[in-house]
């Protein structure tokens, strides 16, 4: 199947075209196809967004379309940023900015209450106007400085509790690697937006049928 990406995120676009080429679906990102539409995020949760932007791009597209939206929820700072992730700040977009604002206002707090997750929803659009969101989520812990450059957004001070193993399945993170030093295999395993997308995976052939599209 031929999906548009609703994202301009080159980071967040290079996992999705990952996860669902490996799946057998060809990607173009919307940018690719010469739309140039921001939605805007007025939605209250991960899955409302999602929803607002695969919708949008779609009616532009014409083609089923995918959006994710996803971020991160720190215990300490009642589930903060969730779904402001990415304008923490208060500038949409800078990781940099962002990561500087979560490390000072976790300044205080001590290893054992930097708990946190990683939630990503995950939204299949159809031109129909059917449609089908997934929500995935990756436990694990805030660091106190960053570590790693594979990744993007909070991936350097995130810690997950797992990581994928090479010939599957999955491992303790008992190295306390961040996202950002994970390889590939290792973050697509158990990460909260390859969590979401293994679920469309396995339920998409019945959603389609259903839609009418196979």
């Amino acid at each position: 199947m031929l999906i548009c990406a609703a994202t301009g995120n080159a980071g967040k676009l290079k996992e999705i075209r990952r996860i669902l080429e490996a799946q057998g679906h060809t990607v173009k990102s919307q940018k690719e196809l010469g739309i140039v539409l921001e939605p805007d995020e007025t939605g209250t949760t991960f899955a409302e967004n999602a929803l607002i932007k695969a919708k949008e791009i779609c009616q532009a597209s014409g083609l089923p379309t995918l959006a994710d939206d996803s971020g991160l929820m720190v215990d300490a700072l009642n589930g903060a940023p969730g779904v402001y992730s990415a304008r923490y700040c208060g500038r949409h977009g800078d990781d940099e900015a962002n990561n500087d604002k979560l490390l000072a206002e976790l300044a205080e707090v001590p290893q054992e209450k930097r708990t946190a997750k990683f939630v990503s929803a995950v939204c299949l659009y159809l031109p129909s106007g059917k449609q089908v969101t997934y929500l995935g989520e990756c436990p694990g812990f805030i660091t106190f400085e960053r570590k790693g450059d594979k990744g993007f957004g909070y991936d350097p001070l995130f810690v997950p509790e797992y990581v994928g193993l090479e010939q599957g399945g999955v491992a303790q993170n008992t190295q306390h690697r961040t996202y950002a030093e994970l390889e590939a295999f290792e973050k697509d395993a158990i990460s909260h937006r390859g969590k979401a997308m293994a679920l469309l995976d396995e339920h998409l052939a019945e959603f389609l049928q259903q839609a009418g599209e196979q």
